[in-house]
């Protein structure tokens, strides 16, 4: 028999690194306007670093890993039940242990609903979890724009790229702002998950 293993989506496996690691939050970046000789003024922000450091992507990290468990967890003892009256119908028929050919197909078809319920499921926790991933890659981005509206007001740049894997062959590294982009983030960063604990706190007093 087939069986039904939930397959997380490759946004949620991407964002399963994060570690402890924060820069520090006296950290500056370098002058990058300088080096443009008054031309274009150009600044770059490490993509990976911003996955495992920004708070904002961490807490949902472990949110969407919580889900994706709990969904897989759910599919694999309903795919297990399904597989057991599978099993079970099989030796019967073997043994004729059913009264009539109505009985036999009567469980027969009550195991097809229970194949056909498990295969909705299955669709209904997918599509659940990538709307999550929709919601925190929107989230993320609103996040990211805004910061960086109000914080480009002082700094004045005219191009800041995303650096993620090699998109950019080369980038002098006194372009890249990401330590800033990341302090600052987390400065403003209001903690979901600790808004949420604290919230249950005050419901148990």
């Amino acid at each position: 028999m087939k069986k039904y293993m939930f397959l997380a989506t490759v946004a949620i496996m991407a964002l399963a690194s994060c570690n402890n690691q924060s820069p520090k939050m006296d950290e500056q970046p370098a002058a990058a306007g300088a080096a443009n000789n008054g031309s274009l003024k150009i600044a770059y922000v490490e993509v990976d670093s911003l996955m495992t450091q920004y708070e904002f992507c961490k807490e949902f990290t472990l949110i969407l890993q919580k889900k994706s468990n709990n969904a897989r967890n759910t599919l694999n003892s309903k795919g297990q039940q399904l597989q057991n009256a599978m099993q079970n119908f099989q030796q019967k028929l073997n043994n004729n242990g059913f009264a009539s050919r109505e009985q036999a197909e009567a469980q027969q078809a009550a195991i097809q609903r229970q194949q056909q319920s498990l295969q909705e499921l299955q669709a209904r926790l997918e599509n659940e979890l990538a709307n999550e991933t929709a919601k925190y890659n929107e989230g993320l981005r609103d996040s990211l724009m805004h910061f960086l509206d109000r914080y480009n007001k002082d700094k004045k740049y005219d191009l800041i790229l995303t650096k993620q894997g090699d998109n950019i062959l080369y980038a002098a590294k006194r372009f890249d702002i990401t330590n800033d982009i990341i302090n600052g983030l987390n400065k403003a960063y209001k903690s979901t998950l600790k808004a949420e604990v604290q919230k249950k706190e005050e419901e148990k007093k």
